[in-house]
């Protein structure tokens, strides 16, 4: 076979577009890919998620727990995965852990309209269980779409599962909490759950809630100077 007629198969198979994805199978497989540019809205994804199948999260949901905050915010703040209160009313973050987490924001001037909050999966787990690998491979092709869409300069990791199912950092929170991880050129800190925070009242030096103030007040910091620089 001459160089020629080498050229031209390779070149027949380098033109062969990309397989087309119907957006309708999105929610009925996890083998399906989510597209980058899938979703021009929060809204049109929410739809999706609320039929989603991807995993067997979907059978025993009530509501698809999609986002709440500002789709514009330089700040995403991801959590594990939605509770009962959650499921609930398909808003994240609004049970006591919730209102803790907004009384964190609130104490570096922070609040709903700075920050765009999700979670890893968009189902409620049964029994506020950890998701499994799987239903966090399944679902976070959403999670890519949010944060296309959103486009944060920060990204705050809120548990172990959040850091494991984004970044794929399988290490322990206590060991990581504080640390900047820089993912697909953006910032990442992750820091405790706030549902461990209610586990561990005290907030004596070296506590939980002692270091996840210094982490806020880290996160605050580096968000001003990131703003400073547009």
């Amino acid at each position: 076979m001459s160089n020629d007629q080498i050229d031209l198969f390779s070149l027949a198979e380098d033109s062969q577009p990309a397989p087309a994805v119907d957006p309708d199978l999105i929610p009925t497989s996890a083998k399906v890919p989510i597209p980058p540019g899938t979703y021009a809205s929060m809204e049109a994804m929410s739809l999706h998620c609320n039929q989603c199948q991807r995993c067997e999260l979907g059978a025993t949901r009530t509501h698809a727990v999609v986002g709440r905050g500002n789709p514009q915010a330089d700040l995403m703040i991801v959590g594990e995965g939605p509770g009962q209160n959650e499921d609930e009313t398909g808003l994240p973050f609004v049970g006591k852990a919730g209102q803790l987490l907004d009384k964190i924001l609130e104490s570096v001037k922070l609040s709903e309209a700075d920050v765009f909050i999700c979670n890893i999966v968009k189902c409620r787990p049964p029994g506020n269980r950890t998701p499994t690998q799987e239903e966090m491979d399944a679902c976070r092709p959403y999670l890519l779409e949010q944060i296309r869409m959103v486009d944060p300069r920060i990204i705050l990791l809120s548990g172990a599962s959040a850091v494991r199912g984004l970044v794929g950092d399988k290490r322990g929170i206590t060991k990581i909490r504080g640390e900047w991880l820089e993912w697909q050129d953006r910032l990442c800190m992750p820091v405790f759950h706030p549902a461990y925070l209610l586990r561990n009242p005290s907030r004596e030096k070296g506590s939980p809630k002692w270091l996840m103030w210094q982490d806020i007040q880290t996160v605050r910091t580096k968000l001003d100077e990131l703003r400073s620089q547009q």
